[in-house]
């Protein structure tokens, strides 16, 4: 059974650091991206970070770039989201989920993302 699961979240002040795991299990990494989402109150949910093993690339969006580092341990099935200097627009649940793998990174349709973990709270004050 395709399973994620993700942890790490919790409260921190503006400034500080998380760092979120997304533990997969039914398949390697190497079959398929891993995406991690963010979803606000009352807001749509956005692509933040996804990374290929199979072809080498990740991607980031623009609000956390030279913030947030996405990366992967294969042998653990585990991604990881280092989250350094947040703020509290980074407040929200994040996702992790998996897609086929691909070598288009930069769109992230949501709707192409088969499996999702159940999501973890990170709490961003001021």
């Amino acid at each position: 059974e395709v399973q994620l699961v993700e942890s790490g979240g919790g409260l921190v002040q503006a400034g500080g650091s998380l760092r979120l795991s997304c533990r997969v299990s039914g398949f390697t990494l190497d079959d398929y991206n891993i995406g991690w989402f963010r979803q606000a109150p009352g807001k749509e949910r956005e692509g933040v970070s996804c990374i290929s093993k199979r072809f080498g690339i990740t991607y980031y969006t623009d609000s956390v770039k030279g913030r947030f580092t996405i990366s992967s341990d294969n042998a653990k099935n585990t991604v990881y989201l280092q989250m350094n200097n947040l703020e509290p627009e980074d407040t929200a649940v994040y996702y992790c989920a998996a897609r086929r793998s691909t070598y288009e990174m930069s769109d992230m349709v949501l709707n192409e993302y088969d499996y999702w973990g159940q999501g973890t709270q990170v709490t961003v004050s001021s």
